[in-house]
């Protein structure tokens, strides 16, 4: 009899697929229902909407008592322990603008944290997914977060806010994080950055300015890696948001671009 968090695995898989055959069929083609949400760069779409649907119907069949906390507004109290944690379309932006890099990131949480996660890059043709206690795989392989010899020689992933003032605010540190790292990437897509640092794609990955539907999924993935995840109270004016690496590194990344604040 498989575990729960295989059980909860299998089914986040499933409802990823439905999602990509919601995404892909429309992707590079005309936008339809476009609107803005927390700012005017803050956008959803019928495609968004479309692609939370789907998901809504696999987890409503498999699991109906468990509860649910989606980007788009699908919310849903449960009774099992069991909390899903949907964002049915990160990169919206690429998307609408034909960049393929987005993702569907899904993820199962109980009480004491994250049991199952898929993060699906339905361009690549990639599923990246972990399960608590199994592990993290890229399909079939095994994934490991890198460690840095240090921090000069560590490739950093980050991300900027819609609100053009915190913006403003990365910017400014930027210019100070540069010169001390590898280098900065800024794909686009949250969930897909901390994929990619439990794949060892990147060494680590720093932003502020994200949503639980932006990094749930991501966590487990990092954790179950071999990383550390550390997640950042707001600090008004500065919003919350996550910080991942290599546990011996994760601290020196927080420093990097926090004292920079």
């Amino acid at each position: 009899m498989p575990t729960l968090p295989e059980e909860l695995l299998e089914i986040a898989r499933r409802a990823a697929d439905a999602a990509a055959a919601e995404l892909l069929p429309r992707f590079g083609g005309p936008a339809s229902g476009v609107a803005s949400k927390s700012s005017s760069t803050d956008l959803v779409s019928d495609a968004d909407r479309a692609a939370e649907a789907a998901i809504r119907r696999v987890l409503a069949a498999a699991r109906p008592d468990d509860a649910l906390l989606a980007e788009e507004g699908g919310s849903a109290e449960g009774t099992s322990g069991v909390r899903w944690i949907v964002d049915p379309l990160d990169g919206t932006t690429n998307y609408l603008w034909g960049i393929p890099h987005w993702a569907v990131s899904i993820a199962a949480v109980g009480p004491d944290g994250g049991l199952a996660a898929v993060v699906l890059d339905p361009c690549a043709g990639e599923s990246f997914a972990a399960g608590r206690g199994l592990g993290a795989w890229l399909e079939d392989r095994p994934m490991r977060v890198n460690r840095p010899a240090s921090m000069a020689e560590a490739l950093v992933g980050t991300g900027f806010n819609y609100s053009a003032a915190e913006r403003g605010r990365q910017s400014e540190v930027l210019t100070r994080v540069m010169p001390l790292v590898r280098d900065i990437r800024r794909f686009g897509a949250a969930s897909l950055d901390l994929a990619w640092t439990a794949a060892g794609r990147l060494d680590a990955f720093f932003e502020r300015g994200l949503e639980r539907w932006d990094w749930a999924a991501g966590a487990l993935l990092i954790t179950e890696a071999g990383g550390a995840v550390q997640v950042l109270d707001a600090e008004p004016p500065r919003p919350a948001g996550v910080v991942a690496a290599h546990p011996e590194v994760v601290d020196a990344v927080r420093r990097l671009f926090e004292d920079s604040v």
